[in-house]
C-alpha cells in the first residue's frame, strides 16, 4: 500500500520549533489557491495566518505565477558579485522609492534571519570604519528578530535562545514605551547613548513576543531621542512590512526615520525566500574607500537570486494596486467588529487590533507566553476544523493573506467562538 506523505514525512523529516517525540503527524499539502490549502485528500485549510505571515496575495496567484515562469525560461541564476541583472535592479529601483525614509541602497540576502544579521554587520562596522567607539546594541524586551546568532542576540532571551545564551553577545534591552514609563525609558536610552551604535525594534507590533502593541506616538518619542544623540535606528519590518499595520510599512506611522529596514515574509507574497537589508546613503557611505578593509565583506551563494527577484517584484506591483489597499481596509474593519463580539466572552482578556492583525489571550490562570500549556489543545482544536490558525502559547491571532473573503473570515471568527465554547467545558 502506497504510503501517504504525511507517513513519509516522519521518516525523514525533521520540523521546525517542533518537538517530534510528541508532536501529531504533519498534514501533507499538495496545492493552494486563494486563502485555502489542500491536502493530499482533497481536504481544504483555511489559511489564516498567512502561512507564517509570508502569504499576502494568496496562494498560488496567477500573476506572480506568470513572471515567475517568464523569469525561469530566462535566468535561474547568476554569481551577483561583480555581476548583476534586469530582475534585482528593477526591484531596487522600485520598492526604494515607497519605503519610508531616505532609503537608498537595497542589499540582498535569503530570509529574515539574515536581512537582519546584514544590519548589524553594517551597524557595526559603519562605525569601526569612522573610527568612532560606538559599541552597544539596543533592542526590547521580548524582541524576536531570527534564529541566526546576530539575530538571536538582539532577541529576548526566551525558549528560543535558552540553548545558546552563551554564545549570544551582549545586548541593552529596553521596554517598549507606555505612558507609564516613557520619561525613564528616555533618561535610560539618554544615559547610554554615547556607547550605542544601534537600536533594533520591531515597529508597533512584536509578532512572536506574542502579537505585542505599542504606541506610534510614544515609539517616535524615543526613535527622535536615539536619532538626535546618533544612535542608528534599525526598524526590523520583517513581519510589519507590506500592510500588516495598516499602512504600507509601519514606520510610516511615526515621523522619525529609519537609518536601516530589514524586510523578508510579505516581500516575495509568500512565494520563495528572501531578505532585504537597506540603508540610507551616508550608511553606504561610510564603507566608500581606498582601504578594502572597509568592505563589507557578506554575501550568499543565491544573493539577489533572479527567480525570487522577479517573484518580489511582482508581489511589489500587485500589493501597489487599489484593490490590495481596500482589502486590507476591510480585513481590518471585519476585525474591529469581531472584536466587539470577543470582548463579551469572560475568558478572553487583551483584545487587540492592528491593521490586518487581531490578536488575543484565551485566560488560563497560567502565565502568558510561548510555553502555555493551553497551546497543544488550540492547536488540535484548529487543525481538527481545518482552520490554520497557529497560537503563540496561550496568544491566539488572525493575520490573514488580503484575498481572504468576508464569508472566509466568518468561518475563522465561528471557530474561534466554537473553540471557546469548548474550552469552557473541558478547561473551566
Amino acid at each position: 500500500m502506497q504510503k501517504s506523505l504525511s507517513e513519509r514525512d516522519q521518516a525523514v523529516i525533521w520540523h521546525p520549533y517542533t518537538q517530534m517525540r510528541t508532536a501529531p503527524a504533519p498534514v501533507g499539502i499538495v496545492r493552494g489557491e486563494g486563502a485555502l490549502l489542500y491536502d493530499e485528500r482533497g481536504n481544504s485549510y483555511l489559511d489564516a495566518t498567512s502561512s507564517w505571515w509570508v502569504n499576502i496575495h494568496g496562494h498560488a496567484h496567477p500573476y506572480i505565477t506568470e513572471k515567475l515562469a517568464e523569469q525561469a525560461a530566462r535566468l535561474h541564476h547568476s554569481i551577483f558579485a561583480g555581476y548583476t541583472h534586469e530582475p534585482a535592479v528593477a526591484l531596487a529601483e522600485k520598492l526604494l522609492p515607497v519605503l519610508p525614509g531616505r532609503q537608498a541602497r537595497v542589499f540582498y540576502s535569503d530570509n529574515g534571519s539574515t536581512a537582519v544579521e546584514v544590519a548589524l554587520k553594517m551597524t557595526i562596522q559603519y562605525w569601526q570604519n569612522k573610527g568612532i567607539a560606538r559599541k552597544k546594541i539596543l533592542a526590547f524586551r521580548n524582541a524576536y528578530h531570527g534564529d541566526t546568532f546576530g539575530a538571536m542576540s538582539v532577541s529576548a532571551r526566551s525558549v528560543f535562545t535558552r540553548a545558546f545564551d552563551d554564545y549570544l553577545f551582549e545586548v541593552v534591552f529596553i521596554d517598549t514605551p507606555g505612558e507609564e514609563n516613557i520619561e525613564t525609558l528616555l533618561a535610560e536610552v539618554s544615559s547610554l547613548a554615547p556607547e550605542v551604535a544601534a537600536f533594533i525594534f520591531e515597529p508597533l507590533v512584536q509578532g512572536a513576543g506574542g502579537m505585542l502593541m505599542h504606541s506610534p506616538e510614544l515609539l517616535d518619542r524615543l526613535l527622535a531621542l536615539c536619532r538626535e544623540r546618533g544612535i542608528l535606528l534599525i526598524a526590523d519590518e520583517i513581519m510589519t512590512g507590506f500592510g500588516r499595520t495598516g499602512t504600507n510599512f509601519a514606520m510610516e506611522q511615526v515621523k522619525t526615520a529609519p537609518d536601516m529596514i530589514t524586510l523578508s515574509k510579505g516581500l516575495t507574497g509568500g512565494t520563495m525566500a528572501m531578505g532585504i537589508t537597506t540603508c540610507t546613503q551616508e550608511i553606504y557611505e561610510a564603507f566608500l574607500s581606498d582601504d578594502k578593509l572597509k568592505t563589507l565583506f557578506h554575501g550568499h551563494s543565491f544573493t539577489a537570486n533572479p527567480l525570487t527577484c522577479a517573484v518580489a517584484l511582482a508581489s511589489l506591483e500587485l500589493f501597489l494596486q487599489p484593490e490590495c489597499r481596500a482589502n486590507r481596509e476591510r480585513i481590518n474593519t471585519l476585525h474591529r467588529q469581531f472584536a466587539v463580539e470577543l470582548a463579551y466572552h469572560g475568558d478572553v482578556d487583551n483584545i487587540r487590533t492592528l491593521g490586518t492583525i487581531l490578536a488575543f489571550e484565551v485566560s488560563t490562570g497560567e502565565e502568558d507566553g510561548y510555553t502555555n500549556n493551553l497551546a497543544g489543545f488550540l492547536s488540535r482544536f484548529f487543525t481538527e476544523r481545518r482552520i490554520m490558525l497557529r497560537p503563540l502559547g496561550n496568544t491566539l491571532y488572525i493575520l490573514p493573506p488580503y484575498c481572504i473573503s468576508d464569508e472566509q473570515l466568518a468561518a475563522v471568527y465561528q471557530s474561534i467562538l466554537d473553540m471557546l465554547e469548548e474550552y469552557g467545558k473541558q478547561w473551566r
